[in-house]
């Protein structure tokens, strides 16, 4: 009789598999429904394997979280290398977006709501599977967004995204900012901090928040120079004259 070959991985090929799988499982059924024999089953390998890179769930949930956190700020970083300068309006609404598309999802009768990651396998896939975007927007998300249905997970995430997404703001787009206008607020770290936190609350507990109004709401919080001419179709730029 012959013996079925095993298929040999690098292992950080293995363990990125591992992740993957996980990421997905827990956007489709939440953190908590999903086990280490349903994430072997969909990567094809043991549940032994599992155990040996992932040690544990928690240490498992704490990778996913690094790599959904990872891709919010490699997606900011996107965000501001392909945004117009001078279109701040452009900038914002792709700003909003790419909130949306970062925030988990968290529901207690095993429901994706509608922040968070697709309620359904295929969707996940579809998600997975999704295309790059076109020039001038952030490149969507490669993998679906957790499904926390834990408190504390959901402000861990939150927090080290918020934490990670300011270091990016710090370094780029606030300074490109103020090369060209001035910068008419005070405590500019703390104020993004109250900014990034407000904006993720305000998504999660009030998901049908119009992107108009959390537009309005980062202009104001930030002071950002208004253009009396511009009209309520919001499709002029607020610099470039």
């Amino acid at each position: 009789m012959s013996q079925q070959s095993r298929t040999v991985k690098h292992p950080d090929e293995r363990r990125d598999e591992i992740v993957s799988a996980a990421r997905v499982l827990f956007a489709t059924r939440g953190v908590h429904a999903t086990t280490f024999q349903q994430i072997a089953d969909h990567v094809g390998c043991t549940r032994g394997l599992v155990y040996h890179y992932a040690g544990s769930m928690p240490t498992l949930v704490d990778m996913v979280l690094a790599v959904c956190v990872a891709d919010f700020a490699a997606d900011l970083r996107e965000w501001d290398r392909l945004r117009v300068r001078g279109d701040i309006d452009g900038a914002v609404r792709d700003y909003i977006a790419l909130f949306r598309r970062h925030l988990p999802g968290r529901s207690a009768d095993g429901d994706a709501d509608a922040l968070g990651a697709p309620a359904s396998a295929e969707a996940a896939a579809e998600a997975a599977a999704e295309p790059a975007s076109a020039a001038g927007t952030a490149r969507p998300t490669p993998l679906p967004v957790p499904r926390v249905d834990d408190a504390g997970l959901y402000v861990r995430y939150v927090d080290a995204s918020v934490v990670a997404l300011l270091e990016i703001l710090e370094t780029t787009t606030i300074p490109a900012y103020a090369e060209r206008h001035r910068i008419e607020i005070s405590h500019v770290r703390e104020t993004f901090v109250v900014l990034l936190h407000g904006l993720i609350g305000l998504m999660r507990t009030q998901p049908e928040v119009s992107d108009d109004v959390l537009a309005d709401l980062v202009r104001q919080t930030l002071r950002l120079a208004p253009n009396p001419s511009r009209g309520p179709g919001r499709d002029q730029s607020l610099e470039g004259e």
